[in-house]
């Protein structure tokens, strides 16, 4: 029987989907390899024919495996946060950027929703200290954070936010951190996505709002987010399934590690020579 329409935010779910009907995508092109033992996944996703067949926009997407992480190996915190710092300095919006507004979306009240506010946490802000010690400061990159909250909550959109934010602090590029929908058990919790076609809040769990991408906000925007939720239409056919989504049991616990190593993986990545030591100082 056909599954009903069952809602992903990554790109790596909708191309395993439509390649195994279709085979090769003309236009999407994907490789693996490994990064300090961690699984990486790249698609480039280069065409509107494959970007309307996958319902994603054209961008690059690097989706990385960290069960090593969430299963607590030896060094993996470092290694997974190292290898997160990596891919973000591949997007050339973060390698030539010297000024970022990190957009952390989501509700904090909602655990499996609350991956932004949570990584905000252990986030290094800088913009404020080198704009009044600029020597003290010089080898740090200008970061500010938004808590952008939700709609229902603030009367405000996210997008509206950070237009005003933006024009008013003009940084060079945003990073929008955001909790993700999956269709695969697998990857809940256990997979870090990053992208620079942007995002639109909700859109997992079909409350779609307005989009964060370059053309919104008129500065590249990069997306990165880890997969809380599935679909409950993935497991039945059932019409009392519409509109569920499943977490893990232990969603705290997990919410709390990998909203941790987003934030050290942009710390690494935007602050040149820190290390996960150094950041343990500034940040506690």
């Amino acid at each position: 029987m056909q599954r009903k329409f069952v809602r992903t935010d990554l790109a790596l779910d909708a191309h395993e989907k439509h390649s195994q009907a279709l085979g090769d995508i003309s236009g999407a092109a994907l490789k693996k390899f490994d990064i300090r033992g961690f699984t990486v996944t790249e698609l480039n996703i280069s065409s509107p024919d494959a970007s309307n067949l996958l319902c994603k926009p054209i961008g690059n997407y690097y989706t990385i495996e960290i069960k090593k992480f969430i299963e607590r190996r030896e060094n993996s915190f470092t290694d997974a946060a190292e290898t997160v710092a990596e891919l973000l300095r591949r997007f050339e919006a973060v390698a030539n950027a010297g000024s970022f507004l990190i957009a952390c979306l989501g509700n904090e009240k909602i655990t499996p929703d609350a991956i932004g506010p949570i990584t905000a946490d252990s986030l290094i802000v800088t913009r404020h200290l080198i704009s009044s010690a600029p020597e003290t400061f010089a080898s740090f990159s200008s970061v500010a954070v938004l808590r952008t909250g939700v709609l229902g909550t603030s009367g405000i959109e996210s997008a509206d936010s950070l237009k005003a934010i933006c024009r008013e602090i003009k940084p060079d590029c945003v990073i929008a951190v955001d909790a993700l929908a999956s269709w695969e058990l697998e990857r809940l919790c256990k997979t870090v996505q990053l992208c620079d076609s942007g995002i639109s809040p909700g859109s997992g769990v079909g409350n779609n709002r307005a989009q964060l991408n370059s053309e919104t906000l008129g500065i590249p925007v990069i997306a990165m987010g880890v997969p809380t939720v599935i679909d409950a239409a993935a497991f039945t056919d059932e019409e009392s399934a519409t509109g569920l989504f499943v977490t893990p049991r232990n969603i705290d616990e997990l919410v709390s590690s990998v909203s941790r190593l987003i934030a050290y993986g942009i710390n690494i990545a935007l602050h040149d020579g820190l290390t996960v030591s150094d950041i343990d100082l500034l940040v506690e």
